[in-house]
């Protein structure tokens, strides 16, 4: 009667869980729209969305007027690819630690435990205190397209590094890469550090708030820059979903699975890496969004990555738009770095994580 009855059971637990892994997404899409909404609306020149007919019209050309090219101004130039790129980093961070947790089993990995953020870092703040000395024939080309270059080529570089070192026989050692990532991380860290302490008050005063994160440069310009990324990982992330949850069982099991386990390793380094290049590129450093979004997917909806990859999209966007909404009204005019915030969340949150839930522990 128990063999009987074991297949009943063991569907309507399957149905439970896509109920609700149904819900969990649909209501992370609401938060998302909200955050955006809010994002939209919410800024220290008091203009709302209820200023975009107004807007609309002017660009139809039934109206136009000094204050409609101010609004215009704010919604359309300022707050709009500010949005769009607060979702970008937000999502690109989170697929990314997710990816990264899923590759190495562990759930107190994140995209800056391999070093690509602090590749990226390290070309970034070359590129920022050296551009107008030795560099400033090679960057002033580049315009302002010069940092996000620099940082994406800092991370390309790193994780290119990376596979070079974990590479052995075809093969990609997911072991040697994690202490290749740790000791890249130290030194690009060190040269970081050596070249703050040589810049001047006014580089380094550039160098800390960049460092900070911060969304403030938004523009479309940058918008435009992160797209051909941003398509990548939307063209990979649904791919390598059968492989990470190949990987949750081992690589040996994943393998008689008939996944290309060596493929879908170096797919995932190379995804995680171009994501967070790019997010760290046009916003600077933003912890914890990658270490605690994964977690609350996973607490909330399972690990199946059919859900956890896009449910970490939708909630790390929202929670990238929220703190980037407090950053601007917490001492307006003025805005606190989106990292500090990020922080003040996401700490608390991960403590929480640890103390409550068991993560990183040996039971």
């Amino acid at each position: 009667m128990m063999a009987e009855a074991a297949p009943p059971a063991i569907a309507i637990a399957a149905g439970g869980r896509r109920v609700q892994a149904t819900r969990v997404l649909l209501a992370a899409a609401v938060l998302l729209a909200f955050a955006a909404l809010l994002s939209l609306s919410v800024g220290p020149a008091g203009i709302t969305l209820a200023s975009l007919p107004r807007v609309i019209g002017a660009w139809l050309g039934v109206s136009a007027d000094s204050e409609t090219a101010r609004e215009q101004l704010v919604l359309i130039d300022i707050r709009l690819p500010r949005t769009l790129l607060a979702l970008f980093v937000g999502a690109s961070l989170a697929v990314a630690g997710a990816m990264m947790q899923g590759l190495f089993r562990n759930p107190l990995a994140d995209p800056g435990l391999i070093g690509v953020s602090s590749g990226a870092a390290l070309a970034a703040v070359a590129t920022i205190a050296l551009g107008n000395g030795i560099a400033a024939p090679v960057l002033r080309p580049l315009g302002v397209y010069a940092l996000p270059v620099a940082a994406f080529f800092g991370g390309a570089i790193t994780t290119l590094a990376l596979v070079g070192f974990a590479g052995r026989h075809g093969r990609l050692m997911i072991g040697t890469l994690l202490l290749a990532g740790v000791a890249l991380a130290a030194f690009t860290g060190a040269l970081t550090g050596l070249i703050a302490y040589l810049s001047n008050d006014r580089e380094l005063r550039d160098l800390t708030l960049w460092s900070m994160g911060s969304l403030g440069g938004a523009s479309w310009t940058k918008v435009l820059a992160v797209l051909p990324f941003a398509a990548l990982t939307l063209f990979l992330t649904p791919r390598l979903v059968r492989a990470l949850n190949g990987f949750l069982l081992g690589e040996a099991e994943a393998f008689h699975l008939g996944i290309e386990v060596e493929k879908a390793k170096r797919t995932i380094v190379v995804a995680s890496a171009a994501s967070v290049g790019a997010a760290v590129a046009v916003s600077g450093i933003i912890g914890f969004v990658g270490l605690v979004v994964p977690h609350i997917v996973r607490i909330l909806a399972g690990p199946d990555h059919r859900v956890v990859l896009p449910g970490s999209a939708l909630i790390g966007a929202a929670m990238v738009l929220l703190a980037d909404v407090a950053a601007r009204m917490v001492i307006r005019p003025a805005e606190v770095p989106i990292g500090i915030v990020m922080a003040a969340i996401g700490a608390p949150v991960f403590l929480h994580l640890v103390t409550k839930r068991g993560i990183g522990g040996t039971e």
